[in-house]
């Protein structure tokens, strides 16, 4: 089954390869490929891939990966400085992620060849999807020469056009607050990793992989999601009504002036994704918040900060619509009910409730594209009818979730570490 999944994913990533390539631009396995030798453009996200292939090693072997992965950085820094090459660190880590499945393939055997193996794929494929992401963007740019902005915009009438008023509130408080939100929204992937880590504290211990975790479910989302954006492509308030669209924008109204009216598909450049329906960020803030309900209070705490701010700065940055936003945390629910029933088992209540979750959503996009001016014309019935519609998935699935696990409905509590079964390996 693991082979068979493997074969699948490479397959995926040899695809978008192909995608990538005729339009001119390297794919994800060339840019990952690069990194091994080159400047990464991501270097907290390698060390962030590193720490999940860390979760199956012992302690001795952790700080010896993590030394490694430094001392490698260093070199490849004194060599950068000396030709005056472009500085970044990473590398140390994606060798260590490689030398782990190396060693896994060489030097292992049976149980321990597995959990290294599943090991080092966790940290390449939260590495390779983020590059998958950045591929999906350039094919919606390429091959979407329109966009559906004025839907949207025209949907957001009947929720009061929140991307304007937070964007002025946004404004209003200086570069303080733009600050804070463009870091919380930036390092989305690296608080879902520390997440992550929380919830496979164990695994060196155990010696094997909970049913289900987030990044599971920040995977699915990154490979599902695009599919949408091919077939809703949307901008966004700040290129497609605001200084950053140029010449491709309608006017420049975002966030001072509300934008009228209209249901017509805009040509628009063809380097801006159409990365807006649904917001990926929401669903994976959405996904983290439910997650850290698992946790500390403290990772609670945290979870929820993390969905408000990016919530926020979703909106105040004029990244997305207030439509997308609702879309995006019925999409995470349907995909997290999916993981959750794929690693538990099918049953009725599991099949309600992704059947109930993907009609929903479908419904909202159905209406955003063909009904949207009735939506705006009667605002105090449709607008909450649209938060209703969420907020009975919301609803729904929690209700779910408490019949699955009678604990769930629980404020959990901070747990003590299990004893250690295999004090041999600590």
């Amino acid at each position: 089954m693991w082979a068979a999944a493997g074969l699948v994913t490479l397959g995926f990533f040899v695809v978008l390869e192909y995608a990538a390539r005729r339009y001119g631009e390297p794919g994800p396995l060339t840019v990952e490929a690069r990194e091994v030798i080159f400047a990464p453009h991501s270097g907290p996200l390698l060390y962030a891939g590193l720490a999940l292939t860390m979760v199956v090693l012992t302690w001795r072997q952790r700080f010896l990966a993590v030394g490694a992965a430094v001392g490698i950085d260093v070199v490849f820094w004194l060599v950068r400085w000396a030709v005056g090459a472009d500085m970044n660190f990473g590398n140390g880590a994606l060798w260590v992620i490689l030398g782990c499945a190396v060693v896994a393939v060489t030097r292992r055997t049976g149980a321990e060849r597995s959990l290294l193996l599943k090991g080092s794929g966790l940290g390449l494929l939260l590495v390779f999807g983020h590059k998958t992401g950045d591929t999906w963007l350039l094919i919606t740019s390429k091959t979407r020469p329109t966009v559906l902005d004025p839907y949207v915009a025209t949907v957001d009438h009947a929720l009061g056009n929140p991307s304007w008023l937070v964007g002025r509130f946004m404004e209003a408080t200086g570069p303080l607050s733009g600050h804070v939100l463009g870091v919380v929204y930036g390092q989305l992937p690296l608080a879902a990793a520390l997440v992550g880590l929380y919830q496979l504290r164990h695994v060196g211990i155990e010696r094997r992989f909970p049913a289900h975790h987030l990044v599971r479910t920040f995977l699915a989302i990154g490979l599902i999601g695009p599919a949408v954006y091919m077939l809703f492509p949307v901008v966004g308030p700040l290129y497609a009504y605001g200084p950053d669209g140029g010449s491709w924008a309608v006017a420049d109204l975002w966030p001072h002036t509300v934008p009228p009216i209209a249901t017509h598909a805009i040509p628009f450049d063809e380097i801006t994704p159409r990365n807006c329906m649904p917001s990926l960020h929401t669903a994976w803030a959405t996904s983290l918040f439910i997650h850290s309900r698992e946790g500390s209070r403290l990772m609670r705490y945290a979870g929820t900060f993390w969905l408000v701010a990016t919530l926020t700065a979703t909106l105040g940055f004029g990244y997305h619509y207030g439509a997308d936003l609702i879309a995006g945390v019925v999409f995470a629910l349907t995909v997290e009910a999916t993981m959750r029933a794929v690693a538990r088992g099918w049953d009725r209540s599991a099949t309600l409730l992704v059947s109930y979750g993907s009609m929903v959503f479908a419904l909202l996009l159905v209406s955003y594209r063909f009904v949207p001016r009735h939506l705006a014309a009667h605002p105090w019935v449709f607008g909450p009818l649209l938060v209703l519609a969420m907020a009975s998935v919301i609803h729904m699935y929690v209700r779910t979730m408490k019949l699955w696990d009678p604990k769930a409905a629980v404020t959990p509590q901070p747990t003590s570490r299990p004893a250690d079964p295999h004090p041999e390996l600590a």
